[in-house]
């Protein structure tokens, strides 16, 4: 097995909330992710204010990506006209909007009205389907429903991946065979019953994120999680798989610039 340390790796991070950070600390977050390799990463709107946030992230940073969407743990009220007229907008109109993200349904008890949860991520997906965007979506204590929503609507002519994946295989090979990806992240370091999952995956379904955002509640601010972890759970990942790590880095890069339908010399424009 390589050691990242003498190869150059090109990872990418699926997921994360840069919006959620300090504006002061971006820079030097960016910088850490590509020191450790990173090159590529999806900031995910959680409100509308928030996607615009995302959107201003990526029109300032070439190493960050957008996505548009409304978290379901923020899915209070049912979307008018006005509000899915200003979320296929805000999709549409910049290059460096590539998803919706972060949708989907949480069904945890203090998750909002169920119902309004559905109807939110119906929307969502009219959208990505109009707009041909793939969708990155949060299931949490919900999989049956969302995998069925997802088919219901069609969601295969655009694919996409289930963000921060910690299901059986069973449910890995639902989503697989609805046209998704599956995003493992650190969970993947520590979880023996994801790694015997992860073991049965084909890395061809396989890509990576940090979910990361700020962690006050960590003793140590070098605790945080950040794109820069990426390289431990790749690492994890190769060593369930018995590859080096730069072909998991490359593998599961390639997989992401496929869902998001990037190009090479897109992708070349984030590693400057």
């Amino acid at each position: 097995m390589n050691d990242s340390k003498d190869i150059p790796l090109t990872l990418s991070d699926c997921h994360t909330h840069f919006d959620q950070y300090d504006a002061s600390e971006i820079p030097q977050i960016l910088n850490r992710a590509v020191q450790s390799g990173v090159n590529i990463i999806i900031a995910a709107g959680t409100t509308i204010e928030s996607t615009k946030a995302c959107i201003g992230l990526a029109g300032t940073y070439p190493t960050i990506f957008a996505g548009v969407g409304i978290h379901p743990m923020e899915s209070h009220q049912l979307l008018d006209n006005d509000a899915c007229d200003e979320l296929h907008n805000l999709a549409k109109l910049r290059p460096e909007v590539v998803c919706i993200s972060e949708v989907g349904l949480d069904f945890l008890p203090s998750s909002p009205d169920h119902a309004i949860q559905e109807q939110v991520f119906r929307e969502h997906i009219r959208i990505a389907i109009d707009l041909d965007l793939p969708i990155i979506f949060h299931s949490r204590e919900s999989h049956d429903e969302v995998l069925r929503i997802l088919n219901e609507e069609g969601a295969y002519r655009v694919g996409g991946a289930m963000h921060y994946f910690q299901g059986d295989l069973k449910t890995a090979n639902r989503a697989i065979d609805s046209g998704f990806k599956i995003s493992l992240a650190r969970p993947l370091t520590r979880l023996p019953e994801l790694q015997e999952v992860a073991k049965h995956i084909s890395i061809d379904d396989i890509v990576l994120e940090t979910d990361c955002f700020p962690q006050p509640f960590k003793k140590y601010r070098h605790n945080w999680t950040e794109p820069r972890h990426l390289v431990d759970i790749a690492q994890t990942l190769s060593e369930l798989k018995g590859i080096d790590l730069s072909d998991t880095a490359r593998i599961t890069t390639n997989n992401l610039m496929s869902i998001l339908k990037l190009t090479d010399n897109t992708a070349n424009r984030y590693a400057n």
